[in-house]
């Protein structure tokens, strides 16, 4: 067998594979998420138990984190539907963006442009909208207006494309000559004038499509995208490559790599496993969960039970 059709033959088994991971199946309830429906709902019990929750001095924590923990996306919209009729008030911002994703204001730091990038790469549309939405509403300025005053260069364009949500939806029909093309170009992408069309392959192309760009383009050049990125781009815009390329290839990794240096810290980022475990826990926790397992050789919930202490083990990776 020839070295050509050796490379070739691994690039096309690991992406029949890819179509058969846990990534692709559903639990028994329908997603790959961990909150499912709550049988014994009642709309009037907990937006009572969350008027309690939230009146007097205290914030009763653990109950607010009981309903959000414990509820499906549609439960939770009735709630907040009910809330509102009855307070003629949103349900609590902070709840808010905790369902959102705390999209923390972008004020020129490292952490949070890197959670910017997180939140704007890997929600849905709706999703998004979602937390553009929340963000105006608490720091009373369009997220797109801090990306432009706060970052600068490729990484200022990246922020700006995935915040318009224009990535292009999968038809199902894959398009080998434009991944040909994508491939090119981005061979030939080496000057500073070129830097488009990193951004616009990296955040309008569909996922499925970039996966294969990201395959396939290491059997043409025989190394991985990113040991490009890391000789083409330096500081935030080298990192921010190199994450949009890691929730490419593994959505689920990525978060389980996160999760992962968040428990690392000297004192556990609760900020971050709260942002984690609550935004993905309707999509695919327990795929995130499965690969914390294999990489770190551990449970993420026996990682959780170690180092979270508190109203945070509520919630954990139920």
């Amino acid at each position: 067998m020839s070295v050509t059709h050796g490379r070739m033959g691994l690039s096309l088994t690991q992406e029949i594979l890819s179509h058969l991971g846990l990534a692709n199946k559903t639990a028994a309830w329908g997603t790959l998420g961990t909150l499912r429906t709550f049988l014994s709902f009642s709309v009037d019990k907990d937006v009572q138990r969350l008027l309690k929750a939230i009146a007097g001095q205290g914030v009763d924590r653990i109950a607010i984190l009981d309903v959000l923990t414990n509820r499906s996306r549609e439960q939770r919209q009735l709630i907040s539907r009910a809330f509102h009729e009855r307070t003629q008030q949103d349900l609590l911002k902070s709840l808010q963006a905790a369902l959102s994703g705390n999209l923390e204001r972008i004020v020129g730091s490292g952490s949070a442009e890197d959670v910017a990038l997180e939140i704007l790469a890997t929600r849905t549309p709706p999703q998004l909208q979602e937390c553009l939405a929340v963000y105006k509403h608490n720091f009373q300025v369009d997220a797109a207006e801090d990306i432009k005053s706060e970052t600068r260069g490729i990484l200022r364009d990246l922020l700006l494309a995935l915040a318009k949500g224009g990535r292009e939806a999968y038809t199902g029909i894959i398009d080998y000559n434009l991944a040909a093309q994508d491939i090119q170009a981005l061979k030939q992408a080496e000057g500073p004038s070129t830097e488009r069309t990193w951004v616009l392959v990296f955040t309008q192309r569909n996922p499925e499509h970039l996966v294969r760009v990201l395959n396939q383009y290491q059997w043409y050049t025989g190394h991985e995208l990113e040991k490009t990125v890391r000789a083409r781009f330096h500081g935030a815009a080298c990192v921010a490559l190199l994450n949009l390329a890691s929730v490419i290839r593994n959505t689920p990794l990525y978060f389980a790599d996160k999760l992962h240096q968040a428990l690392q810290e000297t004192e556990p980022n609760y900020q971050a496993l709260m942002r984690i475990l609550i935004s993905r826990s309707e999509t695919d926790l327990l795929s995130i969960r499965a690969e914390f397992r294999k990489k770190f050789g551990k449970s993420l919930y026996s990682s959780l039970q170690d180092a979270v202490k508190g109203d945070c083990r509520k919630f954990q990776a139920k």
